[in-house]
């Protein structure tokens, strides 16, 4: 464990020394020349109690003082005497009886005539002040080089170790944590991620325990890469990693070792395995990697030099090159390992790539419980619940949720956090803070409540849409009203699930086109997610006939200044894009019209509720035939006698779901029925 650093600094001393000093050397004997007046020492000289006076340098006077004038000082009344008394009892030199009294050069003449006229014996004297002397000449000097070592130490950062700026500029700028004791994070802090801990704790083990490995004829990885998207905990287990490993922790960030000056960056990664090599076994943390691991021969031109590519060679040489790099392990993080150099990539170097993914429904459970254990919680929360509200969330914005539900329990005065203020905290942290002052005049909140409406009815009626929330057309953050889904959890999206979101997304405009017979800006965000998506289908995964099985996406970041296809390639993209936009278009009119009185009956009630939920859709357009079939599926594989008889089992229960299809078809709703003939 590295101890604490001190604040303390010898040059502190230096100074109150060197202030002593002057302090002495210009108030010494100070109080007894402000109290003693001349003509109070004559009174003394009148009373035969001054034996002498030295005039010196023709500054000030010294009366050297007899018995008589000790007695006189210490037994008089007079007030002036007695202030020289107590001077002299104060004085540490008890034999003292010299008193200073500064003169000027117009009362010498006065002082020699008085003294002469009581017969006092007087004489001038020369001294020199040596050591006042040689302190005034080298008191300039050192104050000038006093602040010069100031300067430098501090733009040497200190003096200390890596961080410097101008000596210390190549040093490396990593913190040491050591034996673990510096962070409060362990493995069993870090929730989900099971398949990422399980190769990372591998790691820590065979530094605590080695030979468990060795005598296997096994090496330890040299290099493990974090990858995956930001907030899913990569940082967080390297800080475990610190935590539990009782080897010295190297962190630092690859923002660290680029500098405006020339062959920084490849001395720091000197400095850095330099110092990890004396304290091996070590690891080494480089967070956000890509800032100095992307690919070379990239865009050259617009670099003006190659100080990046020489920070990369030098970290390449050093992982992995001529000289040995026994017991150093390196750990890097990074959310686009598609830009890093494939050299930095190759095994030998990052020997492993860990991918650190959005967590799932259990996951995201386990990450709930432990940002939970410090609220003040209502009795019975459903983690479960709030697990399942969250599709897409990360480790990161799960942590945030926790904190705004809390906030708003706090802003509303309530003593635990219950199930609504996490509901709230969603709907702050995915539409933004409700605007409940925003003008908006009647006409605009009709069309808006139509557009929503006209999500919620398409969305309603296609089975491969995302199930609804809640509709409302309460203005938040940019948007004027919003239709919350709770997204599926898909491993891969097939071409109708694509073609249903596409058809769902302009389901507001075509309502506001079916309505008003006109459209609005409102549809900014619905145009732009449904043309992203045409493009993916058409140029990326391969889901057009006429283009066919051919993907243009590069996943190693290519040059994109240029395309990998021809201008008349470009112009069928674009013709069938905007082909398939049309037609989804022309399918949510089609939907709409059919179902127009219910989407008016949908729109009225947003308008008088503005917040409506998946119940009230219920209510309106029925239950969605698909759900019902569903259901039913369930029912009858639950009532299937026992496991021991397999055929008979499968047998009976197809026949129960098609009889449960049949019953659904002669039962189903108008719109039911025109959903599944479409």
């Amino acid at each position: 464990m590295t101890q604490k650093k001190s604040n303390f600094s010898i040059y502190w001393i230096y100074a109150v020394l060197g202030v002593g000093l002057i302090a002495f050397q210009l108030f010494m004997g100070q109080n007894e020349r402000a109290t003693v007046k001349m003509q109070t020492l004559l009174d003394i000289a009148d009373s035969s109690g001054v034996n002498n006076v030295v005039i010196i340098n023709d500054k000030s006077a010294e009366f050297h003082l007899n018995k008589k004038g000790i007695e006189l000082i210490n037994s008089s009344e007079n007030e002036n005497f007695k202030k020289i008394g107590k001077t002299f009892k104060e004085s540490k030199e008890k034999d003292k009886t010299e008193i200073l009294f500064e003169i000027e050069k117009i009362d010498q003449t006065y002082l020699s005539q008085e003294l002469k006229s009581r017969e006092v014996k007087f004489e001038y004297e020369e001294r020199v002040d040596y050591f006042g002397t040689i302190l005034s000449y080298l008191l300039p000097f050192v104050i000038i080089v006093a602040i010069w070592i100031f300067v430098m130490r501090r733009m040497s950062g200190g003096g200390g170790g890596g961080g410097g700026q101008i000596f210390n500029i190549g040093k490396s700028k990593a913190r040491v944590y050591e034996n673990g004791k510096t962070t409060n994070i362990t493995f069993s802090d870090v929730a989900g991620l099971e398949g990422a801990k399980e190769e990372i704790v591998e790691i820590v083990e065979f530094l605590k325990n080695p030979s468990k490995y060795t005598e296997l004829g096994a090496k330890i990885p040299k290099g493990a890469l974090l990858v995956g998207p930001p907030g899913t905990g990569k940082t967080l287990l390297a800080k475990a990693v610190a935590g539990e490993a009782q080897v010295p922790f190297f962190s630092l960030s690859g923002s660290d070792f680029v500098e405006m000056f020339v062959g920084v960056g490849a001395s720091r990664v000197r400095d850095l395995f330099k110092q990890a090599k004396e304290k091996s076994p070590a690891i080494i943390f480089i967070d956000e990697i890509d800032a100095i691991g992307r690919a070379r021969g990239k865009n050259n031109g617009f670099n003006s030099n190659d100080e990046r590519e020489n920070t990369l060679n030098q970290l390449l040489t050093e992982m992995d090159g001529f000289g040995t790099n026994s017991g150093v392990i390196i750990l890097a993080a990074t959310n686009r390992a598609d830009v890093l150099d494939g050299a930095l990539m190759r095994a030998g170097r990052f020997d492993r790539q860990i991918y650190v993914d959005m967590p799932d429904l259990n996951e995201r459970k386990e990450i709930f419980e432990v940002h939970l254990k410090p609220l003040k919680l209502e009795e019975n929360l459903d983690v479960e619940f709030l697990s399942k509200q969250t599709p897409g969330f990360s480790g990161a914005d799960i942590a945030n949720l926790c904190n705004e539900a809390a906030l708003i329990a706090a802003r509303n005065d309530k003593k635990r956090v219950d199930k609504q203020d996490f509901l709230d905290a969603v709907d702050r942290i995915v539409g933004g803070l409700e605007k409940k002052n925003k003008i908006i005049t009647p006409s605009e909140k009709k069309a808006i409540a139509f557009h929503e409406a006209g999500h919620a009815t398409v969305s309603w009626l296609l089975e491969h849409a995302h199930p609804l929330v809640k509709v409302t057309i309460v203005p938040r953050g940019q948007s004027l009203g919003a239709a919350w889904y709770l997204p599926e959890e898909r491993s891969i999206t097939t071409t109708e699930q694509i073609l249903d979101e596409m058809c769902s997304a302009l389901g507001g405009r075509a309502a506001e086109q079916l309505i008003f017979n006109k459209i609005s800006t409102g549809a900014l965000s619905d145009l732009e997610k449904v043309t992203k998506q045409a493009y993916a289908m058409v140029s990326i995964y391969g889901l057009n006939e006429k283009i066919g099985n051919i993907s243009y996406f590069d996943s190693r970041g290519g040059d994109m200044f240029t395309k990998p296809y021809s201008d008349d390639r470009a112009r069928i993209i674009d013709e069938e894009v905007s082909k398939m936009i049309e037609e989804q278009y022309q399918r949510a009119l089609a939907l709409l019209a059919e179902n127009k009185d219910k989407l008016t009956e949908l729109a009225n009630k947003l308008l008088s509720h503005e917040v409506i939920f998946k119940e009230d859709l219920e209510l309106i357009f029925g239950k969605r035939t698909w759900e019902l079939e569903s259901d039913n599926s369930e029912e009858s594989i639950d009532e299937t006698p026992s496991i021991s008889e397999p055929e008979e089992q499968v047998n009976d229960t197809a026949a129960e779901v098609d009889e449960a299809k049949k019953s659904n078809d002669e039962n189903s709703s108008p719109a039911d029925e025109s959903e599944t003939k479409k």
